[in-house]
């Protein structure tokens, strides 16, 4: 087990924290008590984890809480996203977001707010085609993140998306060969897409050790 480093409990806060800074509320036309109490739960789910967490890099962070895109889809939820003071944006070429679903082996909670745990933005599968690199994640006993997971770390941890080290999100496809990713283009935040077979010497995949909801 390994020493806890932070303040698990205080990382929960500053995250839901920075949801209401960043105009989540207005995002999801609910109010201060409604969100809260939509995330609230989930701090149980944390904490019971929290002896096996340490302290965030921009690599590898410990937890993230989500907004599903069920509740705030990616034309609202990107512009919330950050790089140095620059809002993210929604590639137009990638307008059809809202068609991406999870792969079938992904199993994300039925909630609309819930925990990723043990965030990785993938060093490892720089270079790798999101093809090679799912099946090396998978491997690893881990799981891919989907599109809104990926927004999801990067409005909580902005820091995590810098040059060279950006990440495609495999977990989320709409049946064709398209792969979203999230990149900086001209100094922005950008969620795009790249093809599932090409690979990128500054595009990795990011991937998760798990999920939990609180309607589990």
């Amino acid at each position: 087990m390994t020493a806890r480093t932070f303040d698990v409990a205080s990382e929960f806060d500053r995250q839901y924290d920075n949801l209401v800074d960043r105009g989540y509320l207005a995002a999801t036309d609910l109010s201060a008590g409604e969100l809260k109490e939509l995330v609230e739960p989930l701090r149980a789910l944390v904490l019971e984890r929290a002896d096996d967490m340490t302290s965030p890099t921009r690599a590898r962070v410990p937890f993230v809480l989500v907004i599903s895109k069920r509740l705030v889809p990616a034309d609202r939820s990107m512009p919330l996203t950050d790089h140095k003071g620059k809002p993210g944006f929604v590639s137009s070429d990638t307008e059809d977001i809202h068609r991406f679903e999870p792969i079938e082996s992904v199993d994300v909670p039925a909630g609309q707010a819930y925990v990723l745990v043990d965030i990785d933005r993938g060093a490892e599968t720089l270079n790798a085609t999101p093809d090679d690199a799912l099946a090396a994640i998978t491997a690893q006993g881990r799981t891919p993140l989907t599109y809104d997971e990926g927004i999801a770390f990067i409005t909580a941890f902005p820091d995590s998306l810098e040059k060279n080290n950006c990440f495609s999100l495999v977990a989320s496809r709409c049946g064709d060969r398209r792969v979203p990713a999230l990149w900086i283009s001209n100094a922005l935040p950008k969620l795009g897409w790249c093809w599932a077979g090409n690979p990128h010497t500054w595009l990795g995949s990011a991937s998760c050790a798990g999920r939990a909801g609180a309607d589990a």
